[in-house]
């Protein structure tokens, strides 16, 4: 899935109490997908890495350096979300909801990405299985996600608080 809607996903599910909860959970969806490939964008706009020819195809083997997979792996995994995730909530001893945006994400991911480019990592360490989904560009997953998402923030940004009395 593209990185907005994963941001407004994250925001629609857990962060719908206020402003700063809408935000934080905005970037904790949009995370997942940031850390690993913001430093290899930094990178190509100022010279230092090669634009690896996206378009609608993937980009051939090797043209992503493998620092963004590895990120990606950690991002995108269930695994490491959850240590973390409950991780603060034991520090915290209650639970910081917008963070469970960045579940989502990857929940999102999992069905929304095939083989052929960045397939969900999603119990890696624990296992390398991955799903062959239908990619998020797909008019199919595309054009519903858009639909859904207007939709969802219309009903409850709009709709609910013009008619809710």
């Amino acid at each position: 899935m593209d990185i907005i809607s994963h941001g407004l996903w994250g925001s629609l599910v857990f962060g719908r109490s206020n402003k700063k909860s809408f935000w934080k959970a905005f970037l904790f969806g949009v995370a997942p997908d940031f850390i690993p490939f913001a430093p290899f964008f930094i990178l190509m706009i100022f010279g230092f890495a090669k634009y690896p020819g996206f378009s609608t195809e993937p980009p051939v083997a090797g043209a992503i350096p493998d620092y963004v997979y590895f990120l990606y792996k950690i991002t995108h995994s269930l695994v490491i979300f959850a240590v973390v995730f409950f991780g603060a909530w034991l520090i915290k001893r209650k639970f910081f909801w917008p963070m469970a945006a960045w579940g989502i994400h990857v929940l999102l991911d999992i069905p929304t990405h095939s083989y052929k480019f960045f397939p969900t990592p999603f119990l890696w360490p624990v296992a390398n299985f991955e799903i062959n989904g239908i990619p998020w560009a797909d008019p199919i997953i595309f054009f519903p996600n858009v639909l859904i998402l207007a939709i969802l923030y219309y009903y409850f940004f709009v709709y609910r608080k013009r008619y809710a009395k």
